[in-house]
């Protein structure tokens, strides 16, 4: 029996096909996560990291090979998978609170069973205070908050996230990476975590699986061995500034 959570990648192939032909997005991938395990996929733009994600999540139809979750084979959504975009997502007709109860509701989950739901997210994410507001009242760093906490308030056995973060300041992106881990650290939902940042690749990650472009590929992967809690003052560690630079000469050439 597969452990609960675990993705696997298998022979994975992407092609689209254009007036001028094939272009191959992705080539040959071959990745296993494991349960309640943290991994982000790093790379440049172009390389085709989001593209995986995306057939991870049922988005994208893949071309050749297989991806399965908990042994299950992935032909599509489920609520086995939970997605966070670089944009928010919200509804913007709901209430910061509705949001996060969207997900319990089509599911049919009783009423209060879906405050208990939300109302627990509100103090995991620490937006108790702002349950009633609409997301036009709230910063980009509380919108992603929002969209974080509605993604697990589905239970899903896998988080997947493409550049949550990436339109953040930097130091409200901190700010976030610090409460992504904590949540991280108290649910052991497994994350699929895509990034093109190498500090916060290292800062969130068990492990880095670096790709290139022409076609997307994985180049390497890096375990990342490192303290389990993590304060900002990781990024001054030497095996932190030592994977930083091995990272960046890879992508480098």
């Amino acid at each position: 029996m597969p452990a609960i959570g675990e993705i696997v990648i298998s022979g994975l192939q992407k092609v689209y096909e254009t007036k001028t032909g094939g272009f191959e997005a992705l080539k040959g991938i071959d990745l296993t996560v494991g349960s309640n395990e943290f991994v982000t996929i790093l790379g440049p733009s172009g390389c085709g990291k989001s593209t995986l994600l995306r057939i991870v999540a049922g988005l994208d139809e893949l071309t050749e090979g297989t991806v399965t979750v908990d042994g299950g084979e992935v032909i599509g959504p489920g609520a086995d998978r939970g997605m966070v975009f670089q944009g928010y997502t919200l509804f913007p007709w709901l209430t910061v609170q509705e949001n996060i109860e969207y997900g319990p509701k089509l599911k049919g989950v009783a009423t209060m069973d879906r405050r208990a739901i939300s109302s627990y997210w509100l103090k995991v994410t620490r937006l108790e205070e702002f349950r009633k507001a609409y997301p036009k009242q709230l910063s980009g760093g509380m919108k992603q908050r929002v969209a974080i906490a509605r993604a697990l308030a589905n239970r899903p056995k896998v988080l997947l996230m493409d550049e949550p973060f990436g339109a953040l300041d930097a130091q409200t992106k901190l700010e976030m990476q610090e409460m992504l881990l904590e949540v991280w650290e108290r649910e052991k939902t497994t994350v699929l975590f895509i990034t093109h940042d190498i500090d916060e690749a290292i800062f969130l990650s068990q492990r880095i699986v670096v790709m290139g472009a022409g076609p997307g590929r994985i180049l390497k992967t890096y375990e990342v061995k490192l303290p389990a809690r993590r304060s900002p003052e990781v990024r001054e560690h030497p095996e932190f500034l030592a994977l930083k630079r091995e990272i960046a000469q890879l992508l480098k050439h």
